[in-house]
């Protein structure tokens, strides 16, 4: 429990510590100062107090509804922030800290290993987990890096319960695409822009399956988010940069450890695309993301990242395994609390054929007139969510990818806002 006397202690400590700095030391030398010098001398109730510390302000994010949580490097301005209901905000009353201040804060809940990787590639993506005295596990996704010669993190809060498959709302044509039971391969993406909540559907789904047949899931992430337990389905969590070295290792080492669904947290680059689309063309179920807006351009996206000599034998892979693309947005609702917007593409036989001819600007159009399958375009359900009074006439323009297309399924091209 950090109580004010805990506060001032380590306020004390933290003052210490950036005292023994030398002024003239700089960005990552500094930090290796920090690193080697001071928290290798600190004690064992010096460095719990410092987690402590540092685990209270995680704590209270949760409790002010906040999703994420800013601190040090100079765009602070000194001050931790957090984002709630998608706005950035610093909040004062936790103190001001000095840049060395929020240095060894940040490098403290680090263990030796990891601050080696982070001085000597610059940034580091983790997970960071606080066990309560109930056993309740509050998990964050963290990354760490330096502006300015000083550090910086992010901090995401990672949901305690997954919210249930159900709620999302999907046609059951979208179901039977993302349930092993009905089908056994291809891949299936679920793309949108960083905090769009692709992860939180990805163990949805994976929860899903979890309940409802009896399979084994590889997971592989950066970091591992939601520890599933395993149900029906037997679930191993692969870490990148804990458990396996890339991505494309991790998924490569999948296929030899008998898999039905592979979960690849995001295809971020040409050889993790490639070796994802190999484990669809293998026989196995996998799902992952990308940082895309639509089903359109997630398909451009992934000939784009392949040399133009080998983009018609990819487009013509891609049409054989792509089964789903669900693309998200995460919108502001008339209470400003966030909900989900989505587009939802099945690989039907016509969009198939689009695929195969290089006919991609075809899409849309086909999705907007699926409705029958479970299709539908990012506007058309913004429109739903204006008809139902869910969110504002302004949020379902602004947030569109087609914003005359939104216009026009408004009736308002021409007309008066």
């Amino acid at each position: 429990m950090t109580t004010h006397s805990t506060f001032t202690e380590t306020r004390a400590l933290l003052q210490h510590l950036t005292s023994q700095i030398p002024p003239n030391l700089r960005e990552t030398e500094k930090q290796r100062f920090i690193h080697h010098r001071l928290l290798t001398s600190l004690s064992p109730e010096e460095h719990l107090l410092l987690k402590s510390y540092f685990d209270f302000f995680l704590r209270e994010m949760r409790q002010l509804g906040a999703s994420d949580i800013e601190l040090g490097g100079w765009g602070s301005g000194n001050y931790i922030w957090l984002r709630k209901a998608g706005k950035k905000f610093p909040v004062k009353e936790f103190g001001e800290f000095t840049l060395n201040e929020f240095n060894i804060l940040i490098l403290s809940i680090l263990m030796e290993s990891q601050r080696e990787f982070l001085l000597n590639r610059l940034s580091f993506d983790f997970s960071y987990t606080i066990i309560e005295p109930d056993e309740t596990l509050l998990r964050y996704r963290a990354c760490i890096y330096f502006e300015l010669g000083d550090l910086a993190m992010n901090a995401r809060a990672i949901e305690t319960v997954i919210p249930s498959y159900e709620t999302y709302g999907f046609h059951s044509n979208v179901t039977k695409m993302l349930s092993l039971r009905y089908s056994k391969e291809g891949l299936v993406l679920i793309t949108g822009i960083t905090g769009s909540g692709k992860s939180t559907t990805l163990e949805a789904i994976i929860d899903l399956n979890n309940r409802s047949i009896q399979a084994h899931i590889v997971v592989i992430a950066r970091p591992i988010e939601y520890v599933h337990k395993s149900q029906k389905c037997i679930i191993r969590h692969r870490e990148v940069g804990m458990d396996t070295h890339s991505f494309k290792h991790g998924t490569i080492e999948a296929l030899r450890q008998d898999p039905d669904i592979i979960i690849i947290g995001e295809m971020r680059d040409p050889e993790t695309i490639m070796t994802a689309l190999e484990a669809a063309d293998s026989g196995h179920k996998v799902f992952s993301t990308l940082h895309t807006y639509s089903a359109t351009e997630s398909i451009a996206r992934i000939l784009g990242e392949v040399p133009p000599a080998e983009q018609n034998r990819v487009r013509h892979r891609l049409a054989e395994i792509l089964r789903c693309v669900i693309s998200q947005r995460l919108v502001p609702n008339m209470n400003n609390e966030l909900i989900l917007a989505k587009e939802v593409m099945i690989v039907t036989p016509p969009i198939k054929a689009a695929i195969h001819n290089n006919n991609i600007e075809e899409i849309y159009q086909m999705i907007s007139e699926g409705g029958e399958y479970g299709m539908h375009t990012l506007e058309q359900d913004l429109k739903r969510l204006y008809l139902s009074k869910q969110i504002t006439l302004k949020t379902a323009i602004n947030y569109s990818n087609n914003k005359r297309r939104m216009e026009q399924l408004l009736k308002l091209v021409g007309g008066n806002r």
